[in-house]
Order: C-alpha cells, then sequence, then structure tokens
C-alpha cells in the first residue's frame, strides 16, 4: 500500500526541526568565528536537538536514537540538508554517522563502549580511511596490509582522502588482511586512535568543496596519511577478519539516502532563492520570472527535484521492507541521478542571480562547489551506473529474433485469434 502522508506526531518533529533549523542552525553560517567558537555554539542546539528527541536519529534506540525506519530518517535529512551545519547540530555529521552505524553493527561491547558512545556524544571525532592513490572506485583493490603479529595487528600503507582525517580522534582504517581470499573477502577494518605511532599525517588535502582556507569552519576536511608499522591490539579489529567490505556496504547503503535527501534540502534552499530573485529583479522591460527562459529554469528544476525526491523516499521505502541489499539499484539509481538535479538546480539558481550568485555573498557558489563533489564522493556516478545497468539487464535475455519483430508476431496473432477471425469473415 502507498501512503504519501506523515503519522502526526512526527510531522509535529519535522515541523520544529524546519523552525529551528531555518531560524536558530542556518545563522551560524554567517557569523565568521573561528572552528572552537563555532563548536561552544553548537553547545547549546544540539541539547535543544537532544531534548526534542532528535539526537542521532539514525541510530536504534538501545544506542540513543531514533529507531525511526530509513522513510522518516530521509524526511529529517532533506530538512538538514538546508543548513551547512544542520547535521552536525543534530548529531549525523559525515563521517561520524556512517562510522557510528558500522561500529553499533560490527563491535564488540568493549569497543561500543571505549569509541561508540562518545563518538555519539560528540565527545569523540571519527575518520574513515579507506582511498588510497591507486584504488579509489575499486576498492578491491586495497593495498594497505594489516598483518597479525602476537596480540597485535601491524598496519602498512598509504591513504589519501581521509574523510575528518585532520580533526578526528581515532580513524577507521581498511587493510587487506588476507591477500589470497576472494576479493570482497580480503580486507578487514581496523579502529586506530590518531595518536598511535607510524600515523603520520602527510597534509590536509584542499578541494573545490573544502579549500584549506574558506570564509567557513568546517569540521572535516580530507587527509593524506601514511601507516607505518602502526601496532593496535587485536580488539582494535572491528567484525571479523575478512569483513571489511560487508562492514562498508552496511555504512554505505543507507547512508546515501541520508546523503540525497540533505542534497534535496540543498536543493530547495537554491530553487527557493531562485524563485525569490526571479520575482525581484527587473531587467529588459520585465521581472525576470516573466521571461520564458526563466520561467524554463524553474520548471525544469521544480521536476528534477521532485522526481529525485520521490525516487529517494522509495529507495529508503525499500530499505524499511526488504533491506539494503535489496535496493541496491534504487540506492545506487538516486546517488547518480540525485547529485545531477543538484548540480543543475544550483547551477541554474546561480545563473538567475548573475554576478551576485557568483560571489561570496551567496551561499550559491559553495553549494555548487559541494555539488561537483558528489558526484565523485561515495563512489562516482559512473560506478553507480554500471550496477544499475547490470542489475537491469538481469533481467532480460539475448534473442536472435527480437521480442518485438513484427513479421515474426503477426503469424502467432492470426494462430491465436483464428477463430475469430473466421467467425468475423462469415458474419459478413
Amino acid at each position: 500500500m502507498w501512503d504519501f502522508s506523515t503519522e502526526p506526531e512526527y510531522q509535529e518533529k519535522l515541523d520544529w526541526a524546519r523552525e529551528f533549523v531555518t531560524t536558530e542552525v542556518r545563522d551560524l553560517e554567517v557569523l565568521g568565528v573561528d572552528r572552537d567558537t563555532l563548536l561552544r555554539l553548537e553547545e547549546p542546539l544540539k541539547q535543544k536537538v537532544k531534548d526534542a528527541g532528535l539526537w542521532a536519529a539514525h541510530l536504534p534506540p538501545d544506542l540513543g536514537g531514533g529507531g525511526m525506519g530509513q522513510v522518516r530518517l530521509a524526511l529529517l535529512h532533506e530538512i538538514l540538508g538546508q543548513a551547512f551545519y544542520a547535521s552536525e547540530v543534530f548529531g549525523n555529521m559525515a563521517p561520524d554517522s556512517g562510522n557510528a552505524e558500522l561500529i553499533a553493527v560490527g563491535a564488540t561491547d568493549e569497543q561500543k563502549e571505549r569509541w561508540l558512545y562518545p563518538l555519539l556524544d560528540g565527545t569523540l571525532r571519527s575518520a574513515f580511511s579507506m582511498t588510497e592513490p591507486g584504488a579509489g572506485a575499486d576498492p578491491t583493490l586495497l593495498s594497505t596490509r594489516a598483518v597479525r603479529d602476537g596480540d597485535d595487528w601491524v598496519i602498512n600503507g598509504h591513504k589519501w582522502f581521509t574523510s575528518n582525517g585532520p580533526t578526528a580522534d581515532f580513524l577507521i582504517v581498511m587493510a587487506v588482511t588476507d591477500p589470497d581470499a576472494a576479493p570482497h573477502r580480503r580486507a578487514s577494518m581496523f579502529i586506530v586512535p590518531k595518536g598511535t605511532p607510524g600515523v603520520h599525517m602527510l597534509r590536509t588535502i584542499g578541494t573545490m568543496a573544502e579549500p584549506c582556507e574558506h570564509h567557513l569552519n568546517w569540521s572535516t576536511g580530507d587527509s593524506e596519511i601514511l601507516y607505518e608499522d602502526v601496532r593496535v591490539p587485536a580488539d582494535h579489529l572491528i567484525g571479523r577478519p575478512g569483513e571489511g567490505f560487508l562492514l562498508a556496504q552496511k555504512r554505505l547503503g543507507p547512508g546515501r539516502i541520508h546523503h540525497c535527501m540533505r542534497w534535496i534540502g540543498m536543493m530547495r534552499r537554491a530553487f527557493d532563492m531562485m524563485c525569490e530573485r526571479s520575482l525581484s529583479r527587473y531587467a529588459h522591460g520585465s521581472l525576470l520570472s516573466e521571461k520564458q527562459s526563466i520561467q524554463n529554469y524553474i520548471a525544469d528544476s521544480a521536476a528534477q527535484m521532485h522526481a529525485a525526491r520521490l525516487m529517494t523516499l522509495h529507495a529508503a521505502w525499500k530499505i524499511d521492507q526488504v533491506g539494503a541489499s535489496e535496493a541496491r539499484t534504487e540506492i545506487a539509481m538516486i546517488k547518480y541521478f540525485g547529485s545531477r538535479a543538484l548540480f543543475d538546480v544550483v547551477d541554474k539558481a546561480i545563473q538567475v542571480h548573475g554576478s551576485l550568485g557568483y560571489s561570496t555573498d551567496l551561499p550559491l557558489e559553495l553549494m555548487f562547489r559541494q555539488a561537483r563533489s558528489f558526484s565523485i564522493v561515495d563512489g562516482p556516478d559512473e560506478i553507480h551506473r554500471v550496477t544499475v545497468a547490470r542489475r537491469t539487464l538481469r533481467g532480460y535475455e539475448a534473442r536472435e529474433v527480437p521480442s518485438e519483430h513484427i513479421p515474426s508476431r503477426a503469424a502467432g496473432a492470426r494462430e491465436r485469434f483464428a477463430d475469430a477471425l473466421e467467425a468475423l469473415s462469415l458474419n459478413r
């Protein structure tokens, strides 16, 4: 059964979140304060979120989350996408949110006590260290190794684009533990505390989305890291050896729902700005809103945004019904469709604002830089297209003669309707 309504009790929470994000959280973007000051300003806001029962809502109740299911989470993340710091204030900041899900699924009780609960409380930050210079879109090419030595694991390798590396208290490192195993059974996940000997932070990598110098103070960033004879105790392994890919999928699948719905929120913010500008700006004899090209921008953007939203909510619904593994096609589809839609909507919003939209006087230029990164992060769009194509083609088979070949179909159709055709001819 399909139902596009939201339960009244939860709708009240969404209404509160929307008002809170719009009137309080969004103002954090324009204060121009340093990172430490920003964190202190966030604390009372985080408490309000906790009091509202929306803190770390992606986790089950026994871990302090809401246990809401993916559809409800999706609706919340759509709101969080409308402010740059909202995810942080709501305890859903990447990569901590995904790392928390990963630890919750694979960690022991002792690991949860030491790493997960402080992560949920916001007293620790984490990083996800998987990508390597020679292994990005294809993680089966990972070369970082972890070798068992007595009661320890010894890690050696070179990682880059380790998300949140500059400020993390611990890193989740993906390393090959059995190079002779099947490709998706070779790697494992390890918790590596930041100060562990042999962890060399080589540099922070500036990106289009987050240059090293920027007018906003970000909690995240990407690091290039060298692991040289990094020794961690055996109990720092998450799950069992060889479960790295399994854990990564548990982390990334539902996480893409959250990402894509935040993109919808960002789209909505850019779309609202575009519509407001079109009704306000007068040029060449009329308002921009009266010009057909601008009307096309608005109509096309509304359609893209609506399509991306419905696709993402459907993927969330399917995860709730049958699990993430059975929704792989839908999850892959929303990733590349949503990132393209966001890019297009923000691009049109900038165009409508002209030079003002291109400047840092508006948040559109930052949205644009972020939107460009979303076609790459969490797997490039091309990989997700391949996933959708391959899984779609499983439902078809090759035929020497096309199944819709009209001459071939005609013979069978005449045979099927032979009696009826004969009766009709006799009655003429």
